[in-house]
């Protein structure tokens, strides 16, 4: 199982979307050298609020390139990095990933899979009704986000455009990807 990065994106100030840019280095144990995200505890302005002790769990986050394809196919156009990812992705099913997961970026860099990105209003306005085609329901109810994935970093490197992707299972019993 691999896949590619098709763009990385980073921004130092609190914005919804994130440049591209030619190549990002990623910190062990901090997240995307000079993203407004990267740290040890959580820098999540919601998760500040609630407890700004909290581990950051969410120092890069991931998002698959089919998404916007299906985006597309619903009438919205949205484009790596637009969506606030540091990390666009193509081959993978980030989505069915288990907690744990490794993924090995480029030559040096891996992180460690925590959970699903938790999508909020901020979504709608980016673009109006954006935030119903990333999260919805499965045939039995349960709410399914599909607006990518969180992880923190291993073993930091540089990151770009091109690099594959690596992935290395956990040991088995797989724990499914949770909000985090």
């Amino acid at each position: 199982m691999s896949g590619t990065v098709t763009a990385v994106s980073s921004n130092g100030a609190y914005s919804f979307t994130k440049p591209n840019r030619d190549g990002v280095t990623l910190l062990a144990g901090l997240g995307v050298e000079g993203d407004i995200h990267a740290g040890v505890t959580v820098k999540h302005r919601s998760r500040v609020a609630q407890d700004p002790t909290q581990p950051n769990l969410r120092q890069v986050h991931l998002i698959h390139e089919e998404l916007f394809t299906e985006l597309r196919e619903a009438g919205f156009t949205v484009t790596p990095g637009e969506l606030g990812e540091n990390v666009t992705t193509r081959g993978l099913d980030l989505l069915g990933l288990p907690v744990g997961t490794r993924l090995r970026i480029g030559d040096d860099a891996v992180v460690e899979v925590t959970g699903l990105r938790n999508p909020c209003r901020q979504i709608d306005k980016f673009q109006d009704g954006l935030l119903k085609q990333v999260v919805g329901r499965d045939a039995a109810g349960s709410i399914v986000r599909k607006a990518g994935i969180m992880s923190i970093v291993l073993e930091g490197g540089a990151v770009r455009p091109g690099d594959t992707i690596g992935v290395e299972l956990p040991a088995e019993p797989h724990r499914p990807l949770e909000r985090v």
